[in-house]
């Protein structure tokens, strides 16, 4: 492909994103996966100079734009390379009208962006939400030392965390095959950290998904104790076997939710739980970096949504913990709507239960508990707190 078909390319799958993002159907990703795969023609470099197009103007536009054109017109007004490719060439861009209008730049649609103002998220620390995100995997400590790990690494905060360029390909890496490694972002090994699992205690993961922070929790816990991972999303949890088979976790119990009967598959831990953990559903706005359209498509109502959902998980968790044991809130985003006033509600509701803000080794105290931000710590977003049960 010709740079000027690339760019074409780019924005033909622009519509097919921005076409996604407002009828809620398939990410980015998807589509340029799909595009390129009826497109036998186009070589690795042009998959990747089309991908990098196509996500550079995602993270320029902050409203969604009107076209895949108007987006790669923004792009080409920041970079003065783009225009002259748009000469209407064979599988070129048609020339730029005089008239034609660019799509407006921005961080997020205006009323996301004033929800984060309200949350106390300035312009400065919005704008690293759209960086690239780094390539950060946790150390398995229960196959450490089998296999030599992939060079090029520098160690993060986490306990077991390292973080390596993010074209690093690392699931072709040994270590990874093996289980030694697995690719998690350090913020979210930081939630698990905050759980304070240990050796032989019964600690449930209720909405556990594919068992990314269940298998951090089986390591934490050194194979040792009762270790539930819980979700509604069937085709999801069904992933974590064959995860935890490679990852030697032994001491995994999947246990599949009924949608508003959550209790009832879980009451043989009633009142019993040391800890548990609540990686809630939420609008993601922490995890921008990594997928850029999703402030595309959430709506106020969607995020009123999240908040009810996340409000009734903490419920059926405080019914599960036992007197003196912990309950870990965590969201992977910046708004206090599902963050700090989320834990206060709860603690409005609960008057048996304090904070207990972890000590982590990143974050900064925001209400009950603990933020982090791609822009103070170099992190996705959270929000995490910790409950005592008096």
């Amino acid at each position: 492909m010709t740079p000027a078909a690339r760019v074409q390319a780019a924005i033909e799958v622009l519509d097919e994103v921005i076409a996604a993002a407002r009828a809620n159907g398939a990410p980015a990703d998807r589509l340029i996966g799909d595009w390129f795969r009826t497109r036998r023609f186009a070589g690795s470099g042009d998959r990747r100079a089309v991908r990098e197009l196509v996500y550079r103007a995602i993270r320029l536009c902050g409203e969604v734009p009107d076209s895949g054109r108007a987006a790669m017109l923004r792009v080409a007004a920041d970079d003065s390379a783009l225009p002259p490719l748009f000469d209407g060439s064979r599988h070129a861009p048609v020339p730029i009208a005089a008239d034609e209008v660019a799509a407006d730049p921005g961080i997020a649609p205006a009323w996301l962006l004033e929800r984060l103002q309200a949350s106390g998220v300035e312009a400065a620390e919005a704008a690293h939400l759209m960086d690239r995100a780094p390539l950060d995997v946790r150390v398995n400590t229960l196959k450490a030392g089998r296999l030599d790990l992939p060079e090029g690494s520098e160690r993060t905060v986490a306990a077991n965390g390292l973080r390596y360029p993010p074209e690093t390909r690392i699931e072709q890496s040994p270590a990874y095959l093996e289980g030694a490694i697995e690719v998690q972002d350090t913020g979210s090994q930081l939630t698990c950290e905050a759980v304070a699992a240990q050796p032989g205690e019964t600690v449930i993961d209720l909405c556990a998904g594919a068992g990314g922070k269940t298998l951090a929790l089986a390591a934490a816990m050194d194979n040792r104790g009762t270790l539930i991972a819980a979700d509604t999303d069937r085709t999801r949890l069904q992933r974590l076997p064959p995860r935890a088979e490679r990852a030697g976790a032994t001491i995994i119990e999947t246990v599949l939710l009924n949608p508003n009967r959550e209790t009832e598959a879980l009451s043989r831990f009633a009142g019993a739980a040391d800890a548990v953990l609540v990686d809630a559903p939420c609008s993601g706005t922490g995890t921008w970096r990594r997928n850029p359209e999703a402030r595309w498509r959430l709506t106020e109502t969607q995020l009123a949504r999240y908040a009810q959902t996340q409000s009734r998980l903490l419920d059926i968790a405080a019914g599960l913990v036992r007197p003196g044991g912990r309950l870990v809130f965590v969201t992977c985003s910046l708004l206090d709507f599902e963050g700090a006033d989320q834990a206060r509600r709860f603690l409005a509701r609960y008057p048996g239960w304090r904070a207990d803000p972890p000590m982590l080794p990143a974050g900064r105290e925001h209400g009950p508990g603990i933020r982090l931000s791609p822009h103070n710590d170099g992190t996705d977003g959270f929000y995490v707190a910790r409950f005592i049960r008096l």
